[in-house]
């Protein structure tokens, strides 16, 4: 199937990392900006930055020891391969969760307080000044934070090649084992590929299919932030 077992399991990494990064993020973000005090906070951030700090080696063995025996098998039985996605995307997902949640605050707390107060002054509540006031603001800055994440957890290597394994396997199914572009290419150039080999082109063209993805989460960011960024006086 050439690289399209490759382009699904990235695509699954991808799906599962934003499913957990995304909600966590925007939840911890409207959290941060909108109820938690300045001494929470003071706290909260660091905690972040720890986690974003912690080398990618030991989420995929969290995912591979923790996430599987003690949270997918106890819930799917038998089915749960011992390498899989879902353990890959969750602990991608924890590792964007800094990029998403930090970008997201930052976007909120640029929101002027004018358009807090004003609505405070309608009557609204501080979830509804949340939802329905700082996010719609702040969307250009979260799509970005957002996008970003998706580059992230597409371009990440060794939790995936612990988590999820090395099978190239062109399913859509997370419980099974799967091989991403990234893995792939830490794999095979691990090894001896002689110059002008199929290994060696081989790696060159997962390469230019990552840098073409990448490229075009980078312009739909760019779209994103023009079409809906507002500035404030």
């Amino acid at each position: 199937f050439g690289v399209l077992p490759l382009l699904a399991g990235t695509a699954l990494i991808t799906a599962g990392a934003i499913l957990v990064g995304l909600p966590l993020g925007l939840a911890t973000a409207v959290y941060l900006s909108e109820y938690a005090t300045r001494r929470v906070r003071a706290v909260l951030k660091p905690v972040l930055e720890v986690l974003a700090g912690i080398p990618t080696v030991v989420f995929g063995y969290f995912a591979l020891n923790l996430v599987t025996p003690t949270i997918l098998r106890p819930v799917f039985g038998d089915s749960v391969f011992i390498f899989n996605a879902a353990s890959g995307g969750i602990v991608v997902g924890l590792m964007v969760l800094p990029t998403i949640t930090s970008l997201s605050e930052d976007a909120m707390a640029a929101v002027p307080r004018s358009l807090r107060a004003a609505a405070y002054a309608l009557g609204a509540r501080r979830r509804t000044v949340a939802l329905r006031v700082v996010i719609p603001a702040a969307l250009s800055g979260i799509a970005s934070a957002t996008i970003l994440g998706i580059a992230r957890a597409v371009g990440e290597t060794m939790a995936v090649t612990i988590a999820a394994g090395a099978t190239p396997n062109l399913t859509w199914n997370p419980l099974e084992s799967i091989q991403t572009m990234t893995a792939f290419i830490a794999q095979v150039a691990s090894g001896d590929a002689p110059t002008g080999s199929v290994e060696y082109q081989a790696i060159f063209a997962v390469g230019l299919a990552l840098f073409v993805i990448t490229l075009a989460l980078n312009s739909v960011s760019h779209r994103l932030v023009r079409r809906y960024r507002q500035a404030y006086a």
